[in-house]
């Protein structure tokens, strides 16, 4: 069973739970600081930025032993450009 907490920032509360020896935390909650109507949106934003696919793919070199790093490559290249869109799809079909 997953043991769930919560943390105020800002006036904001961030929820947080371990499972199986993972900490998991609630990015929605942290956008909700930047926009508290349409987080999602903050979280389409950040997942365009390069630091953040160049973090997912550090994360799956790390813990993914069948991750494709050479086929990963493309995303690093468009990664922060106006055209680039990051689809789950996509992300499976490389990374497993």
């Amino acid at each position: 069973m997953a043991k769930q907490k919560e943390i105020i920032v800002k006036d904001t509360t961030i929820r947080s739970f371990s499972q199986n020896g993972w900490d998991y935390i609630c990015i929605t909650d942290i956008a909700r600081q930047k926009n508290a109507l349409e987080p999602k949106d903050v979280v389409k934003n950040w997942m365009r930025l390069k630091n953040t696919i160049e973090y997912l793919g550090m994360w799956e070199a790390l813990n993914n032993p069948q991750f494709k790093g050479v086929e990963f490559d493309p995303l690093l290249r468009e990664a922060g450009s106006n055209a680039f869109t990051l689809i789950s799809a996509t992300t499976r079909r490389l990374t497993s």
